[in-house]
């Protein structure tokens, strides 16, 4: 699928998320005893509920929001192409996911044989975006309602899912693939790990902008790498307001 398609069908995502509340404490009686039924299995023996939270919330589309939603696709510049990167971030999610469905309207008008494209979205990304669509209320369009498609009508493209050539026992991150093909991965002083972190404790919202599309050109390169394309140059790369 992916050597067949033309670059301009790929639209590249990365999503970067965070609990919802700072902290356990600010939870209340209730919402603390759901956060300790749902990981009841997962936490260690030594680890309090509290001192869990923190760890794990940002990963879980019910304790969770998403504050970063980067977008890239390949536009043809003459003989050759550019990688435009654009941002929605924010600290109202719904205001957020809004904006993204509004970019997603956009593209495909300009495009109706795009694929969202990504590392692993096909189980994280988009999954957690319909929840959390869901949960503020917005109507989860068309294009992202999965579940009432057939599965040769799912447009993705997962290099995660590409990656394992049949074998669902494999799971491999995406620095770890990035360095398995060669691709150049961003020398940033922050993992997924330390978004949480950066976010509540630093409220630097604009590294976490930084760093998730730093991802986003990860995963084009690994894209044209299993093309047999070259890489794309610093030049290549344009940040969209």
């Amino acid at each position: 699928m992916i050597n067949k398609m033309p670059l301009e069908n790929f639209l590249v995502i990365d999503i970067e998320t965070v609990s919802e509340a700072k902290d356990f404490t600010q939870l209340d009686e209730a919402w603390q005893q759901l956060w300790a039924d749902k990981n009841r299995f997962s936490i260690p023996v030594d680890v309090t509920p509290a001192e869990y939270y923190p760890q794990r919330a940002g990963v879980m589309a019910e304790f969770a929001k998403v504050v970063c939603i980067s977008l890239g696709y390949f536009k043809k510049d003459g003989a050759a192409y550019t990688f435009r990167v654009k941002s929605i971030a924010g600290h109202d999610e719904k205001i957020l996911l809004q904006q993204f469905i509004t970019t997603i309207q956009q593209f495909e008008a300009a495009n109706n044989k795009w694929s969202f494209t990504g590392h692993n979205i096909k189980e994280f990304d988009l999954p957690f975006l319909c929840r959390r669509m869901l949960i503020n209320g917005i109507p989860i369009p068309e294009n992202l309602d999965f579940q009432n498609m057939k599965p040769w009508e799912t447009n993705i493209v997962d290099t995660f899912q590409y990656w394992r050539f049949g074998d669902y026992k494999h799971y491999t991150a995406l620095k770890l693939l990035a360095a398995a093909l060669k691709v150049p991965s961003p020398k940033d002083d922050i993992d997924g790990s330390m978004v949480g972190e950066v976010y509540w404790k630093e409220n630097n919202l604009e590294r976490i902008v930084t760093y998730c599309g730093k991802d986003v050109v990860t995963v084009a390169n690994i894209i044209l790498r299993f093309k047999g394309l070259p890489l794309l140059k610093e030049e290549q790369i344009v940040i969209v307001p």
